[in-house]
C-alpha cells in the first residue's frame, strides 16, 4: 500500500498537537483527517474509514479509552490500527489500553523522525496481517467447537457470530492453526504485532484473557515461562 493511499485519523483536544502531527504526516504523503474529541472522531471514522487512528488518551467529553472501546464495538471499525497517544506523567495503564482494543501506544512529546518511523512500522503490520501470511489457503478454520472465518473476521460458536478486535482475532487464529503446539511469546509477538513494534510485556496476556472471556473458551493453555498452547483433544 502506497503512502498516498494510507488514511490516518488524528484525535487530540490540543490544536497544536493536531497541527504538528498532521503537518509531518501530510508532508510524507499520507491522507490525514483530524478530530478534536472522541465523539467527533467516531463520526469522522465512519465516513473516512482510516487505516490508522492516533488517539489521545486524556480528552474532555469522551476520553481515548472510551472512544477506542466504542470504535472496536462497531463492525466497520474493527480493522483499523488504533494507537494511543499519551503524555508523560499521565495516569495511564498500557494494560487498560490494550484491554480497550488498542494496538500500540506513543508517548508525547515525540520527535518527528521517531513518530514517522513508528507509523511506518505500523504500516508493515497492515501489509502483512497474520491471516494473509498463512501457508494454507483455508479461509475457514474449524476447531474446538468454533469456526474462525478470516474473510469476515468473525468467530462462530454454535449459532452465534462473535466479532473480535483485529489483534484478538489474529492471535486466536495464529494459535488455533497449530493445535497442541506450544508457541513462544516471541513467536506470537513477531507474527501478530511485528518485530518493529514495541508493546508492553502483558499485552499477550490481556488479549488471551479477553479471548477466553468473550468466547467462553478454555482451550488456550498458558505454558509458564514459555508461551501458550491451543489444546484440542
Amino acid at each position: 500500500m502506497d503512502k498516498e493511499q494510507v488514511k490516518i485519523l488524528l484525535v487530540d483536544d490540543e490544536a497544536d498537537i493536531l497541527e504538528f502531527l498532521g503537518y509531518n504526516l501530510i508532508r510524507e504523503g499520507y491522507i490525514v483527517e483530524k478530530a478534536k474529541n472522541g465523539k467527533l472522531a467516531i463520526r469522522i471514522a465512519r465516513e473516512f474509514k482510516p487505516h490508522i487512528v492516533i488517539l489521545d488518551v486524556m480528552m474532555p467529553e469522551m476520553d481515548g479509552m472510551e472512544t477506542c472501546t466504542v470504535m472496536r464495538a462497531m463492525p466497520e471499525l474493527q480493522n483499523p490500527l488504533i494507537v494511543f497517544l499519551t503524555a508523560r506523567g499521565e495516569d495511564y495503564s498500557q494494560v487498560a489500553g490494550f484491554e480497550a482494543g488498542a494496538d500500540d501506544y506513543l508517548t508525547k512529546p515525540i520527535k518527528p523522525k521517531i513518530f514517522l518511523s513508528r507509523i511506518q512500522a505500523l504500516l508493515r503490520r497492515l501489509h502483512k496481517p497474520v491471516a494473509e501470511t498463512l501457508e494454507d489457503d483455508n479461509d475457514l478454520l474449524e476447531t474446538a467447537g468454533i469456526k474462525i472465518d478470516r474473510n469476515k473476521y468473525v468467530v462462530i460458536r454454535g449459532e452465534e457470530e462473535v466479532s473480535l478486535p483485529k489483534k484478538e482475532f489474529e492471535l486466536l487464529f495464529f494459535l488455533a492453526r497449530s493445535p497442541n503446539k506450544v508457541v513462544t511469546r516471541d513467536e506470537i509477538f513477531s507474527a501478530v504485532w511485528g518485530d518493529d513494534v514495541v508493546v508492553g510485556d502483558r499485552t499477550i496476556d490481556v488479549h488471551i484473557r479477553r479471548i477466553r472471556e468473550r468466547l467462553f473458551l478454555d482451550n488456550i493453555r498458558t505454558i509458564k515461562g514459555v508461551g501458550y498452547k491451543f489444546e484440542v483433544k
